[in-house]
């Protein structure tokens, strides 16, 4: 029978038959898949005709595409519904795909062909977006090694590999960690908790057959729970393992993984003639330097480091008060900043959260879309890869315009975190193809699903990804969507969240979960208005992380990271009850592949921007109004990575933007 990988889909819009796919069809399809593409690059490299950028750059677009049929459904299921079947194909498929993507970089008659069509560019005749596809392709070649000879080929090729692996390894050990661990609540241990929390642990009780309620890893379930059980030796005990994820020794330790991986990322970056890692890494992105990325990020530094220790101070005084002498702790934080924030906005998360219903926050979601961009949203009934997964027709004015897949409640096989990725990304060669786009969340479950306010941002945030993934309008898929520098890349999502602050949105879609009232004026209020609280704490988490990983990159590889990561806390002067967002044995963001290493830094650079940009719209007068999000489409949503990042910015908005606008929103202006 055919491999049903391999077979064309007559599925409605070309979605994944995930219902006649097994695991068993993985292997045999990669291997298939991988010789076609193989071939298809020799019959480029060898092609006896004089290069040109149809036969050369428009044949590398198209090869590969029996492949990119095979990652894009196993890539998704390895992320979101992981087993011990599919580890172990990530695992053998990882080290492959890096030796493959090697031989092709590497490959010199192929190169040759490109250089000779680069070096023409100027008498080619070539539309901007394929110029531009043009010297993103050699660019890629040459930073990929292709210049390299001898040992030095030899020697990129088993780096690539290695990090390969590395970064799988990093990944499925920080899932086993997150996985395997849950702590048992008594009866008892629930007293304090409200009904949500109490449902979520129970229903995670139910999905580890504990007997009873539990405490698991997962953010949606362990945040809530600091932030509301008063049991301080609970909060202790989650926190420490929480912190500890990758650095329990052992198999599952990421500690060497760590610092194996830096040690050859910095060996790369010298076989390609940069001082470090961050010079190589940074070259193509808008900072351009480690120089610029140091100054942002101090500049937010000082003033979020001030803040938390006023913070700080003011939580330390409330645990002394409840009896408890001593420091103020991790693990204390969350507890007294949610009593903090009830005493002083008379916000209560357990009374919001009824308000902040999944399906509710999904409709708000796509009703700012139809707003702004004309789009509807119909939902269609096809196989997914796990029952919990949804899927909408996207259409405008009639016309198809993506497949948008949601895939929301936290499991067991799920990797942490929310992320967005297209299973097809949009195209019009060689063929009009429009985007099949996932955004994968881990919400607690719940009858209804009820959601905090930073869960809703969340959805808003992969929701603004989505955005860009569908409204993409360009020729080539190579630079579609989300194919954009890595700290331009957050701009629509973080862009996407102020929406959710939009009072007319929250006063239509807030409604609550048993009554369907809307969320009363009073309690709307109180949400805006402590829209910043405790933005302290969370600027300074975030941005320790970001120097950590600048510092891991920007010189010499740490031999001991764990030792540099406590080097460069103490240079900032950390406060010692907050830790990073995201310490070095569980960053997934650096360290399960080359994606933000030295690059955490871009939620924030992309921040300056969305801050500004949607000042555009409250100049216009509205959040909604349509020349500004036509523009927002036209010059952003629209081009993907066929224009540079900053041009594409200006174009917008008619100049760069300055941090005063992100120091204003977080609330951190003197």
């Amino acid at each position: 029978m055919t491999n049903p990988l391999l077979a064309d889909w007559t599925t409605p819009f070309e979605i994944a038959p995930f219902d006649a796919i097994s695991d068993d069809d993985f292997a045999p399809a990669f291997e298939v898949a991988l010789a076609e593409h193989k071939a298809e690059i020799a019959a480029i490299a060898d092609n006896p005709e004089a290069p040109n950028f149809a036969n050369t750059i428009e044949a590398m677009e198209v090869a590969g595409g029996a492949l990119d049929k095979v990652l894009s459904v196993f890539f998704s299921v390895a992320g979101a519904e992981s087993n011990p079947a599919r580890q172990e194909l990530q695992r053998e498929f990882s080290p492959k795909l890096a030796a493959h993507g090697a031989e092709i970089s590497s490959n010199k008659a192929l190169f040759g062909r490109i250089a000779t069509v680069w070096e023409a560019r100027d008498s080619l005749d070539l539309s901007a977006e394929q110029q531009r596809v043009l010297m993103l392709t050699h660019r890629g070649f040459v930073r990929g090694g292709a210049a390299l000879e001898g040992d030095a080929d030899a020697r990129m090729k088993e780096i690539k590999s290695r990090l390969a692996v590395l970064g799988t390894e990093f990944t499925q050990n920080l899932l086993a960690d997150e996985r395997d661990w849950f702590m048992e609540l008594a009866e008892d241990d629930l007293e304090g908790l409200p009904a949500f929390v109490v449902d979520a642990a129970r229903a995670a009780g139910e999905e580890k057959s504990a007997g009873g309620p539990v405490v698991t890893l997962s953010r949606s379930l362990i945040v809530p729970f600091l932030q509301f059980s008063p049991r301080r030796d609970l909060r202790e005990k989650a926190f420490a393992a929480w912190a500890a994820r990758g650095a329990n020794g052992g198999e599952t330790d990421n500690r060497g993984i760590a610092a194996e991986t830096l040690a050859l990322r910095e060996e790369r970056a010298k076989l390609l003639g940069y001082d470090c890692f961050a010079d190589f890494k940074l070259e193509t992105e808008m900072a351009k330097t480690p120089a610029a990325v140091r100054e942002l990020l101090m500049a937010v530094w000082e003033p979020a480091k001030a803040r938390a220790e006023a913070d700080g101070a003011v939580l330390t005084e409330m645990m002394h008060a409840d009896g408890i002498n001593g420091d103020l702790e991790p693990w204390d934080w969350r507890y007294y900043a949610e009593k903090r924030r009830k005493a002083e906005h008379d916000l209560d998360e357990a009374a919001l959260k009824p308000y902040l219903q999944l399906e509710r926050m999904i409709e708000a979601s796509f009703a700012c879309a139809t707003r702004l961009f004309g789009l509807e949203f119909k939902e269609l009934d096809v196989p997914l890869y796990h029952e919990d997964c949804r899927a909408w027709e996207v259409t405008r004015d009639g016309d198809h315009v993506a497949v948008f897949i949601g895939d929301y409640f936290a499991r067991g096989g799920k990797r942490s975190g929310a992320w967005c990725s297209a299973m097809r990304g949009q195209a019009k060669f060689p063929k009009v193809q429009g985007p099949v786009v996932i955004n994968v969340c881990n919400f607690a479950k719940g009858d209804p699903a009820l959601l905090s306010y930073d869960d809703a941002r969340t959805l808003f945030h992969e929701f603004g990804h989505a955005l860009h993934q569908m409204l993409s309008n360009v020729t080539y898929e190579s630079v579609s969507g989300t194919s954009v520098a890595r700290d331009f890349v957050e701009l629509p999502s973080q862009l996407y969240e102020h929406w959710l602050e939009v009072p007319e949105v929250l006063a239509e879609y807030a409604t609550h979960a048993e009554t369907g009232a809307p969320m009363p004026e009073a309690m709307l209020k109180k949400v805006l208005g402590a829209a910043n609280f405790d933005q302290g704490f969370a600027t300074v988490e975030y941005v320790a992380s970001a120097l950590v990983d600048l510092a891991f990159h920007e010189g010499d590889a740490p031999a001991d990271p764990m030792a540099k990561q406590t080097e460069v806390l103490a240079s900032l002067g950390m406060p010692r009850a907050i830790t990073m967002r995201h310490a070095t044995p569980q960053f997934a963001h650096v360290f399960a592949g080359d994606g933000y290493s030295s690059g955490y830094y871009s939620y924030m650079w992309s921040e300056v921007m969305d801050a500004d940009a949607f000042e555009a719209f409250e100049e216009a007068g509205s959040p909604f109004d349509a020349a500004t999000a036509k523009a927002l489409e036209t010059h952003i949503l629209s081009t993907g990575g066929t224009v540079e990042a900053d041009e594409l910015y200006k174009r917008f908005r008619g100049r760069l933007p300055g941090v005063e606008a992100l120091l204003k929103g977080r609330g951190l202006a003197a």
